[in-house]
């Protein structure tokens, strides 16, 4: 199963955006391991993926069909909110803005460099790639964003603004 479980994650992708695909998945290791006591080859290789993918692709069509949803835009989500009543998200707090920014001016340049190209990336870029382009190791790069992320924790708390952030 735990071979099967990759193509399978895989073949489900298209269907991603309409279904939950962990459920599919789990539901279609749940039903070939069912199945497979009286599975009978059919001389073909890999019999049991091929029935766990006909299987998964028959799933998740079915939870399509069931679900009967269409996809949404997420910037047609935030005006679906005031239309039924839900209130809207409230602007940034200007003064812990300002807290941020002074703490973020506080940090060492090293460490400054990689939280702000990790935080300019917005997650597009791997980590080795940004330590590339900051002339950086990928684990002096890790160390950076750790040492960053401790010192904005310990100058946040200093300003009193309290978070509930695990310390390693």
């Amino acid at each position: 199963m735990t071979v099967a479980e990759t193509p399978l994650r895989l073949g489900l992708q298209r269907f991603a955006r309409s279904v939950d695909t962990e459920a599919v998945l789990q539901e279609t290791l749940l039903r070939v391991w069912q199945c497979a006591p009286r599975f009978e080859p059919d001389g073909r290789p890999d019999g049991l993926l091929r029935l766990g993918h006909t299987i998964a692709r028959n799933l998740a069509i079915s939870e399509t069909r069931r679900a009967r949803t269409t996809p949404v835009a997420p910037d047609a989500l935030l005006g679906m909110g005031a239309e039924a009543g839900y209130v809207q998200p409230v602007e940034s707090d200007p003064h812990l803005r300002a807290i941020i920014q002074s703490c973020r001016a506080e940090l060492p340049k090293r460490p400054a460099l990689a939280l702000s190209a990790r935080l300019r990336s917005t997650g597009g870029v791997t980590d080795s790639e940004l330590a590339s382009n900051l002339a950086m190791k990928t684990n002096t790069f890790l160390q950076n964003i750790t040492r960053a992320r401790k010192m904005l924790v310990e100058c946040l708390e200093n300003h009193g603004v309290r978070l509930n952030v695990e310390r390693a």
